[in-house]
């Protein structure tokens, strides 16, 4: 399981390396290039399902099992 993904702004293209929380959902998160409040996309649970380069980590562990992600009430397969 990969715990950092990059995120990139689709504001200004700024992208920063964050680490993803395992036990909750981070739906805001603010640029470091614009300040730009980022949120999810309709259906989406969080921001790095969105924005980043590898989903977050329940996401991640429904792809390796063929199941369905309940991250945050949301479902992901």
């Amino acid at each position: 399981m990969q715990l950092t993904s990059t995120l990139t702004c689709p504001k200004c293209g700024h992208r920063a390396v964050e680490t993803m929380p395992t036990d909750a959902c981070q739906y805001f998160y603010e640029c470091k290039g614009c300040s730009a409040l980022l949120k999810p996309f309709p259906g989406d649970c969080c921001v790095y399902c969105s924005y980043g380069d590898v989903p977050c980590p329940p996401v991640q562990a429904a792809r390796r099992t063929g199941g369905k992600a309940d991250c945050c009430g949301k479902n992901h397969g």
